[in-house]
């Protein structure tokens, strides 16, 4: 599932592509902790994907937030197929391209509208972005035109007191990872090999880092790309 999140004071909302249930399911979590949220269909990847999405989050946020204010914007969808280099066909580098760099950049350029001063972009990365892994180059070279676009913003936006930056997760424990990895000893020893800390990452972990970044804590840290691979490649 490729889930975009788009929290506001109290409220949230989850942009899905296909999977409706877990949508709700991470609804559901939300209001169980206090806070008010809903589900909505995004599908991106086409040129007016970003005006769409925010429509549809027009369309809903009147009951939910006065002048539909966003304080933390989260580019959390992404396509993590990739071959390498030979195998690379132009529309999958396009389709990659789209939904991983072109998407973000407009859900930012037409969420700003939208953004309080003071608030937050956190851009899901990648640590292929900074490490050689031929057989998804594709991937590393939109997860590092990622870490471009944050580093740009967070001195574009700096201004008006918005923080950017980028989480890098390594190999985790998601379900998009779930058909080769788990149930798989001998794949879950070879994804935790790089990593210094010696195990496949989990949801948790990366969770709570974008959880302190989205929060006052991390008021002074803009511009970064947050390493959460675990140590690889050390």
């Amino acid at each position: 599932m490729r889930v975009g999140q788009f929290r506001t004071t109290g409220h949230a909302v989850v942009a899905y592509a296909r999977d409706e249930t877990a949508a709700k399911e991470v609804v559901t979590r939300i209001r169980k902790d206090g806070s008010s949220a809903f589900a909505l269909r995004a599908e991106l990847g086409r040129h007016g994907d970003a005006a769409s999405l925010w429509a549809a989050f027009d369309a809903h946020a009147d009951q939910y937030t006065p002048h539909r204010a966003v304080d933390i914007i989260v580019n959390n969808a992404g396509i993590g197929r990739s071959t390498d280099l030979a195998s690379l066909t132009e529309n999958d580098f396009d389709t990659l391209f789209a939904v991983n760099v072109r998407a973000p950049f407009f859900i930012v350029q037409e969420g700003l509208k939208r953004l309080r001063d003071q608030g937050r972009i956190i851009n899901i990365s990648s640590g292929a972005a900074r490490l050689a892994m031929p057989e998804i180059i594709a991937y590393g070279a939109t997860k590092g035109a990622l870490d471009t676009f944050t580093l740009n913003l967070a001195k574009e936006l700096g201004n008006r007191g918005i923080t950017a930056n980028s989480m890098a997760p390594g190999i985790s424990d998601t379900d998009v990872n779930a058909s080769w990895l788990r149930g798989n000893p001998e794949a879950e020893a070879h994804a935790a090999s790089p990593a210094a800390l010696g195990r496949v990452g989990q949801p948790e972990d990366v969770a709570d880092i974008v959880a302190f970044l989205a929060s006052d804590d991390a008021r002074w840290v803009t511009g970064r790309v947050i390493d959460a691979t675990g140590g690889s490649g050390l």
